[in-house]
Protein backbone atom coordinates (compact mmCIF):
# COMPACT_ATOMS: atom_id res chain seq x y z
CA UNK A 1 0.00 0.00 0.00
CA UNK A 2 1.80 3.87 -0.92
CA UNK A 3 2.05 5.79 1.76
CA UNK A 4 -0.18 8.40 2.63
CA UNK A 5 1.12 12.05 3.39
CA UNK A 6 -1.61 14.56 4.52
CA UNK A 7 -0.49 18.29 3.74
CA UNK A 8 -2.00 20.76 5.91
CA UNK A 9 -1.94 24.17 4.37
CA UNK A 10 -1.80 22.73 0.63
CA UNK A 11 -2.64 25.78 -1.52
CA UNK A 12 -0.53 27.73 0.65
CA UNK A 13 3.30 29.01 -0.64
CA UNK A 14 4.81 26.28 0.88
CA UNK A 15 2.23 23.70 1.27
CA UNK A 16 1.01 23.21 -2.38
CA UNK A 17 5.41 22.19 -3.25
CA UNK A 18 4.71 19.99 -0.67
CA UNK A 19 1.68 18.04 -2.63
CA UNK A 20 3.95 17.97 -5.66
CA UNK A 21 7.00 16.74 -3.70
CA UNK A 22 5.39 13.91 -2.46
CA UNK A 23 3.62 12.66 -5.44
CA UNK A 24 6.81 13.43 -7.84
CA UNK A 25 8.32 10.69 -5.32
CA UNK A 26 5.24 8.30 -5.88
CA UNK A 27 3.53 8.66 -2.28
CA UNK A 28 -0.08 9.43 -2.04
CA UNK A 29 -0.87 13.32 -1.17
CA UNK A 30 -3.96 14.58 1.12
CA UNK A 31 -4.35 18.27 0.44
CA UNK A 32 -5.80 19.67 3.70
CA UNK A 33 -7.32 22.97 2.97
CA UNK A 34 -10.49 24.87 4.22
CA UNK A 35 -10.84 25.66 0.78
CA UNK A 36 -10.94 22.02 -0.24
CA UNK A 37 -13.57 21.42 2.49
CA UNK A 38 -11.42 20.76 5.62
CA UNK A 39 -11.31 22.88 8.51
CA UNK A 40 -8.62 22.74 10.88
CA UNK A 41 -10.03 24.79 13.18
CA UNK A 42 -13.39 23.88 13.34
CA UNK A 43 -12.26 20.16 12.77
CA UNK A 44 -14.46 20.08 10.27
CA UNK A 45 -13.39 17.08 7.67
CA UNK A 46 -10.16 16.41 10.01
CA UNK A 47 -11.28 12.56 10.93
CA UNK A 48 -12.23 11.49 6.95
CA UNK A 49 -9.29 13.04 5.59
CA UNK A 50 -6.71 11.85 8.08
CA UNK A 51 -8.20 7.96 7.52
CA UNK A 52 -4.80 5.68 6.35
CA UNK A 53 -3.00 8.89 6.55
CA UNK A 54 0.77 7.81 8.08
CA UNK A 55 1.86 11.46 8.50
CA UNK A 56 0.97 15.20 8.81
CA UNK A 57 2.84 17.54 7.49
CA UNK A 58 1.71 21.15 8.82
CA UNK A 59 2.32 23.99 6.34
CA UNK A 60 -0.87 26.21 7.87
CA UNK A 61 -0.19 29.53 8.08
CA UNK A 62 -2.22 31.93 9.91
CA UNK A 63 -4.81 34.40 8.09
CA UNK A 64 -3.26 37.59 10.65
CA UNK A 65 0.66 38.77 11.49
CA UNK A 66 -1.08 40.22 14.64
CA UNK A 67 0.62 38.09 17.54
CA UNK A 68 -2.85 37.49 19.67
CA UNK A 69 -4.86 36.26 16.44
CA UNK A 70 -2.17 33.86 15.01
CA UNK A 71 -1.58 32.53 18.27
CA UNK A 72 -5.39 31.65 18.55
CA UNK A 73 -5.09 29.93 15.21
CA UNK A 74 -2.16 28.29 15.83
CA UNK A 75 -2.51 26.38 18.74
CA UNK A 76 -6.02 25.79 18.10
CA UNK A 77 -5.27 24.43 14.91
CA UNK A 78 -2.51 22.11 16.36
CA UNK A 79 -4.87 20.84 19.26
CA UNK A 80 -7.20 19.60 16.56
CA UNK A 81 -4.85 18.08 14.29
CA UNK A 82 -3.52 16.63 17.36
CA UNK A 83 -6.59 14.66 18.24
CA UNK A 84 -7.53 13.82 14.64
CA UNK A 85 -4.37 12.57 14.08
CA UNK A 86 -4.41 10.56 17.60
CA UNK A 87 -7.76 8.72 16.26
CA UNK A 88 -6.23 8.22 12.79
CA UNK A 89 -2.98 6.72 13.98
CA UNK A 90 -0.70 9.22 12.53
CA UNK A 91 2.81 8.29 13.32
CA UNK A 92 4.30 11.41 12.18
CA UNK A 93 3.87 15.22 12.41
CA UNK A 94 6.95 17.47 10.54
CA UNK A 95 5.81 21.29 11.18
CA UNK A 96 7.51 24.10 9.30
CA UNK A 97 8.40 27.33 10.89
CA UNK A 98 10.99 29.81 11.28
CA UNK A 99 14.59 30.01 11.86
CA UNK A 100 15.65 32.28 15.12
CA UNK A 101 12.12 32.43 16.78
CA UNK A 102 13.02 31.57 20.29
CA UNK A 103 15.39 34.90 20.19
CA UNK A 104 12.26 36.27 19.92
CA UNK A 105 9.30 37.50 22.21
CA UNK A 106 6.94 39.11 20.00
CA UNK A 107 4.54 39.09 17.12
CA UNK A 108 4.05 36.56 14.48
CA UNK A 109 7.52 34.94 15.57
CA UNK A 110 5.72 35.03 18.79
CA UNK A 111 2.99 32.89 17.71
CA UNK A 112 4.81 31.07 15.52
CA UNK A 113 7.01 29.85 18.84
CA UNK A 114 3.68 29.08 20.59
CA UNK A 115 2.69 26.80 17.27
CA UNK A 116 5.75 24.61 17.98
CA UNK A 117 5.31 24.74 21.29
CA UNK A 118 2.01 22.94 21.10
CA UNK A 119 2.89 20.23 18.59
CA UNK A 120 6.28 19.42 20.55
CA UNK A 121 4.00 18.87 23.94
CA UNK A 122 1.84 15.49 22.14
CA UNK A 123 3.16 11.96 22.95
CA UNK A 124 3.71 11.47 18.77
CA UNK A 125 7.02 11.83 16.56
CA UNK A 126 7.12 15.52 15.41
CA UNK A 127 9.90 17.33 13.37
CA UNK A 128 10.29 20.96 13.35
CA UNK A 129 11.82 22.57 10.21
CA UNK A 130 12.36 25.67 11.15
CA UNK A 131 13.62 28.11 7.61
CA UNK A 132 14.94 31.26 6.71
CA UNK A 133 12.62 34.00 4.97
CA UNK A 134 11.06 32.83 1.61
CA UNK A 135 12.19 34.37 -1.52
CA UNK A 136 8.53 35.41 -2.11
CA UNK A 137 8.87 37.80 1.44
CA UNK A 138 11.02 40.38 -0.57
CA UNK A 139 8.09 41.30 -2.74
CA UNK A 140 5.65 41.24 -0.16
CA UNK A 141 7.29 43.75 2.00
CA UNK A 142 8.09 45.67 -1.17
CA UNK A 143 4.73 45.84 -1.59
CA UNK A 144 3.40 46.78 2.05
CA UNK A 145 6.88 49.35 2.50
CA UNK A 146 6.00 51.33 -0.73
CA UNK A 147 4.56 55.07 0.04
CA UNK A 148 4.66 56.88 -3.37
CA UNK A 149 7.61 56.71 -5.09
CA UNK A 150 9.70 55.38 -2.23
CA UNK A 151 9.49 52.09 -0.36
CA UNK A 152 11.17 51.12 3.07
CA UNK A 153 12.17 47.62 3.77
CA UNK A 154 13.68 46.48 6.94
CA UNK A 155 17.52 46.48 8.05
CA UNK A 156 17.74 42.76 8.01
CA UNK A 157 20.33 40.02 7.58
CA UNK A 158 18.66 37.02 6.12
CA UNK A 159 19.65 33.62 4.21
CA UNK A 160 16.45 33.51 2.30
CA UNK A 161 15.52 30.06 0.63
CA UNK A 162 13.50 29.10 -2.26
CA UNK A 163 9.55 27.54 -1.10
CA UNK A 164 10.25 24.38 -2.96
CA UNK A 165 13.58 23.90 -1.19
CA UNK A 166 11.49 23.96 2.17
CA UNK A 167 9.24 21.57 0.83
CA UNK A 168 11.46 18.90 -0.35
CA UNK A 169 13.48 19.26 3.22
CA UNK A 170 9.89 18.63 4.86
CA UNK A 171 8.84 15.40 2.86
CA UNK A 172 12.83 14.27 3.58
CA UNK A 173 11.73 14.52 7.30
CA UNK A 174 8.51 13.08 6.63
CA UNK A 175 9.86 9.96 5.27
CA UNK A 176 13.52 9.65 7.12
CA UNK A 177 12.81 7.14 9.72
CA UNK A 178 15.92 8.01 11.75
CA UNK A 179 17.40 11.73 11.10
CA UNK A 180 20.21 13.03 12.15
CA UNK A 181 19.20 15.77 15.45
CA UNK A 182 16.03 16.96 16.44
CA UNK A 183 13.23 17.50 16.65
CA UNK A 184 14.01 20.75 15.29
CA UNK A 185 15.98 21.48 11.91
CA UNK A 186 16.82 23.93 10.15
CA UNK A 187 16.74 24.93 5.99
CA UNK A 188 18.35 28.43 4.81
CA UNK A 189 19.75 29.62 1.48
CA UNK A 190 23.11 29.17 -0.03
CA UNK A 191 24.46 31.99 1.32
CA UNK A 192 23.32 35.19 3.82
CA UNK A 193 21.90 38.25 1.92
CA UNK A 194 20.73 41.79 3.08
CA UNK A 195 16.57 42.09 2.49
CA UNK A 196 16.88 45.70 0.77
CA UNK A 197 19.69 44.59 -1.26
CA UNK A 198 17.52 42.20 -2.79
CA UNK A 199 14.30 44.16 -2.49
CA UNK A 200 16.73 46.17 -5.42
CA UNK A 201 17.24 42.96 -7.41
CA UNK A 202 13.26 42.83 -7.28
CA UNK A 203 12.98 46.16 -8.71
CA UNK A 204 15.68 46.19 -11.13
CA UNK A 205 14.35 42.61 -12.58
CA UNK A 206 10.66 44.34 -13.23
CA UNK A 207 11.40 47.62 -14.30
CA UNK A 208 10.61 49.02 -10.92
CA UNK A 209 11.45 52.77 -10.63
CA UNK A 210 10.79 52.46 -7.19
CA UNK A 211 13.84 53.84 -4.86
CA UNK A 212 14.06 51.16 -1.87
CA UNK A 213 15.41 52.80 1.37
CA UNK A 214 16.72 50.40 4.43
CA UNK A 215 14.50 51.16 7.79
CA UNK A 216 11.08 52.40 8.91
CA UNK A 217 9.14 54.94 6.92
CA UNK A 218 10.34 57.98 9.42
CA UNK A 219 6.80 59.72 8.64
CA UNK A 220 5.01 56.99 9.48
CA UNK A 221 4.04 57.67 13.23
CA UNK A 222 0.86 54.88 13.84
CA UNK A 223 3.75 52.22 12.68
CA UNK A 224 4.15 50.50 16.34
CA UNK A 225 7.64 49.92 17.61
CA UNK A 226 8.89 46.46 17.46
CA UNK A 227 10.60 45.30 20.68
CA UNK A 228 12.34 42.76 18.81
CA UNK A 229 13.36 45.10 15.81
CA UNK A 230 17.61 45.25 17.06
CA UNK A 231 17.70 41.31 16.07
CA UNK A 232 16.85 41.84 12.80
CA UNK A 233 20.44 43.11 12.38
CA UNK A 234 22.42 40.72 14.30
CA UNK A 235 22.45 36.53 13.14
CA UNK A 236 19.16 35.81 14.88
CA UNK A 237 17.67 35.02 11.45
CA UNK A 238 21.12 32.81 10.55
CA UNK A 239 21.01 29.12 10.04
CA UNK A 240 23.15 27.83 12.71
CA UNK A 241 25.94 25.48 11.73
CA UNK A 242 24.21 22.02 11.26
CA UNK A 243 21.68 23.88 9.06
CA UNK A 244 20.42 22.39 5.40
CA UNK A 245 21.82 24.54 3.08
CA UNK A 246 19.82 24.68 -0.31
CA UNK A 247 19.81 26.71 -3.70
CA UNK A 248 18.73 28.07 -5.69
CA UNK A 249 20.16 31.94 -4.77
CA UNK A 250 17.70 34.65 -4.87
CA UNK A 251 18.94 35.72 -7.83
CA UNK A 252 18.53 32.73 -9.34
CA UNK A 253 15.44 32.05 -8.34
CA UNK A 254 14.32 35.95 -9.59
CA UNK A 255 15.90 34.41 -13.17
CA UNK A 256 13.88 31.14 -13.29
CA UNK A 257 10.38 31.25 -14.79
CA UNK A 258 7.66 32.30 -12.23
CA UNK A 259 10.49 33.72 -9.94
Amino acid sequence: MTQKIAVVGATGRVGRHVVDVVRERGFDAVPIARSLGVDVIAGEGLDAALEGVTCVVDAATGPSPVEAEATAFFTTAAANLASAAARAGVSRVVVVSIIGIDKFSAGYNAAKLAHERAWLAHPVDVRVLRAAQFHEFVGQLLQWGRRGDVAYLPAMRTQLVAARSVAEALVDLALDDAPAGGPIWEVAGPREERLVEMGRLLAARDGDPIRIEEGADPSDPSDPSDPDAPLYTTDALLPGPQARLAGPTYADWLAQPGG
